[in-house]
């Protein structure tokens, strides 16, 4: 986590130490606190190159609907950037991404290390038949948190849904109308 200081400056502030044999958890926190931070999907962190990377924004073209974005960096969006930017990764991504499956893996594991172990029911169904299932939070956290994580923020923060539609590539309003109602929840909570 990032924090600024009173002279503008950035500083790293740990709220969690992650053990020095571990340091493929300090990258896949980093890689997920970039989605929390700009809501790219996962597939398209995936392909990020560091010549998609500039100054103030990063622009690419999505995997899922080939659409052109250009998301707008914050402060710790390119303090992430940044740190990862003398390293060389394999066919010059710009952030060290590892595959969906290893970061689902390591997101579980970094989230178990920091305490979200809390109860969750997760309901599902098959047909009509109804499937509910308790598992510890850590285990329902995954890539796409850091994107819904983004959307509801930034909602929550009274961005308009269309200028969080253009950043996230959402086509369709019905699309956003699930987040939009969490952010609401999150608003009328005193």
């Amino acid at each position: 986590m990032l924090q600024e200081s009173p002279d503008g400056s950035s500083k790293h502030r740990h709220f969690l130490e992650i053990p020095a044999t571990k340091l493929y958890l300090v990258r896949t926190r980093d890689v997920f606190l970039f989605q929390c931070y700009t809501g790219i999907r996962y597939s398209d962190l995936e392909n990020l190159r560091k010549c998609d990377v500039h100054d103030k924004y990063i622009e690419i073209t999505t995997i899922k609907t080939v659409d052109s974005l250009r998301i707008e960096l914050n402060t710790h969006s390119r303090a992430i950037l940044k740190k990862y930017a003398p390293f060389e990764f394999p066919n010059g991504k710009a952030l060290p991404v590892v595959s969906n499956q290893k970061m689902n893996t390591y997101l579980h594991e970094l989230c178990k290390l920091a305490g979200f172990d809390e109860p969750i029911r997760i309901t599902y169904y098959r047909g009509n038949e109804r499937f509910d299932e308790i598992k510890p939070k850590y285990k329902v956290i995954g890539p796409h948190t850091g994107r819904r994580s983004f959307i509801c923020n930034a909602l929550g923060m009274g961005v308009s849904p269309q200028v969080v539609m253009k950043w996230t590539g959402h086509s369709d309003y019905k699309a956003m109308k699930p987040y939009i109602d969490v952010a609401d929840e999150i608003k009328a909570e005193p």
